[in-house]
């Protein structure tokens, strides 16, 4: 008895693992460099949230920044930041490089 016990603890551990590994947002790589942001387009599932890994490549800091998305997160000069995104609905959300606002600019497209 103490065995089948056992075994069904484990199976339900293994289980709550697995199902945690499984909810992990997917993570999507963006790039700052030369003060624009690479790629400038996202396309993103609608309804599931995400990560943006944003590494910043230049010599400064740039800052993030989505007024729709309610993002404002500085990019120290050659480090990567994650920020977690919410569940997008359908459409288009613009950010910008608050620093370097003419050339840093993208959007993300939820469909």
């Amino acid at each position: 008895m103490r065995r089948v016990l056992a075994a069904l603890v484990m199976l339900g551990v293994a289980t709550a693992a697995a199902a945690a590994l499984a909810a992990d947002p997917p993570e999507i790589a963006l790039t700052i460099e030369k003060n624009r942001f690479q790629p400038d387009e996202i396309k993103v599932k609608a309804g599931v949230p995400f990560v943006l890994v944003v590494t910043n490549k230049d010599a400064g800091p740039e800052e993030f920044e989505s007024k729709e998305l309610r993002i404002e997160k500085v990019i120290p000069p050659g480090k990567t930041v994650r920020i977690r995104v919410r569940a997008l609905k359908p459409g288009a959300y613009g950010f910008i490089g608050e620093y370097h606002e003419k050339t840093a600019k993208g959007r993300i497209v939820a469909d």
